[in-house]
């Protein structure tokens, strides 16, 4: 197996993650809203962290989604989406010097295909870096 010759970082290291239960509240109370049905993203300005410029965090609620192990899939796949294609938005914050905590939270009663999950986060990434960049 050979080395990776990219420069693309493909990886979601715990770091990267929301862990802080003050940033899910301050997520949910003051974040911006985006949505692409069946998944919403919500977006909060923080402050710049170098390594690691975009912090993200995946909910599904146990109101939408009763059972423990589609829930579980479904954050899954969401969090695979999102390693997958992250790559602009964390660099366009690097050049902005700018700190972004995302959280992707999933309104859909039935789990969604990693297609159509990875298609609905790819929307929502544009959007959010679209947006920024202006």
């Amino acid at each position: 197996m050979s080395p990776r010759t990219t420069s693309v970082d493909h990886t979601l290291p715990a770091s990267e993650r929301i862990k802080s239960v003050k940033l899910f509240d301050q997520l949910f109370d003051s974040g911006v809203s985006h949505w692409q049905s069946p998944i919403k993203m919500l977006v909060v300005e923080i402050p710049f962290n170098d390594e690691f410029p975009v912090q993200v965090g995946i909910a599904v609620p146990k109101r939408k989604m009763r059972k423990a192990v589609l829930r579980n899939r479904q954050k899954r796949l969401m969090r695979e989406a999102y390693r997958l294609n992250k790559s602009a938005l964390v660099s366009l914050c690097k050049e902005q010097k700018k700190g972004l905590a995302v959280l992707f939270v999933a309104q859909c009663n039935t789990l969604l295909t990693f297609a159509k999950t990875q298609e609905k986060i790819i929307l929502l990434l544009r959007r959010l870096t679209k947006k920024n960049a202006e």
